[in-house]
């Protein structure tokens, strides 16, 4: 999936040329994008699914699920499972020139250590991320290693944090359709003021009720 970016403004092609001379690519250029960086055609077509403050766009044989609050109703997270992988998309308000995916990744290494595993970071197609593996009980009360990485993704007054799980999270080879979603992803932010670190909004696609679940 391709997307036609708008036209840069001024101060973003500064901040690209600063870029190219230290050597440092930008770091969205292939996505996810900012609603104000894609063509309205983009944002509206009719392979994405909009969930308010993430509109989506799955692979084929991707399952979409929908991690909702029982009493308020609220969608918390995203879920898109493919086979034995899964992605699972948050937002987050962010201040308008500070990324905070440097302190929000410090504070998920130091909860993982408390847990008694461990956060390694490393470099990946998104930048810095952690590969993170902790101690986790099954309904059986077996305890075992469970493996992730995160990712996050600071945006235009908006960090993106994506887990990827199962296999994908271990096998480079079941990697790409779980980052390509990611890539494909759109943030709605909007304009209202947010406390730092709140989350977006997410909201159930037009039609679906609380406990459904849609192919994506």
């Amino acid at each position: 999936m391709i997307f036609r970016r708008k036209a840069k403004n001024e101060d973003v092609e500064n901040e690209q040329a600063l870029a190219d001379e230290a050597g440092t690519p930008e770091p969205r250029a292939d996505g996810p994008f900012d609603s104000t960086e894609v063509d309205a055609d983009v944002l509206e077509a009719e392979d994405r699914i909009n969930l308010g403050a993430l509109v989506i766009t799955g692979q084929p044989g991707m399952e979409l699920r929908l991690q909702v609050d029982e009493q308020s109703g609220q969608v918390q997270a995203i879920l898109l499972v493919l086979e034995d992988s899964a992605l699972e998309l948050r937002a987050f308000a962010a201040p308008k020139r500070t990324g905070i995916w440097s302190e929000v990744r410090r504070e998920i290494a130091a909860e993982a250590s408390r847990m008694g595993g461990t956060a390694t970071e490393t470099e990946g197609p998104f930048g810095t991320e952690l590969v993170l593996v902790v101690p986790v009980e099954d309904p059986d009360g077996q305890i075992f290693s469970q493996t992730s990485r995160v990712i996050g993704v600071d945006g235009p007054r908006w960090l993106l944090r994506a887990t990827v799980l199962g296999r994908a999270a271990v096998e480079p080879d079941a990697a790409p359709p779980m980052e390509a979603t990611l890539r494909n992803t759109i943030v709605v932010r909007g304009t209202e003021p947010m406390a730092v670190r709140e989350s977006l909004p997410l909201q159930l696609p037009p039609g679906a009720e609380p406990a459904a679940e849609a192919e994506a």
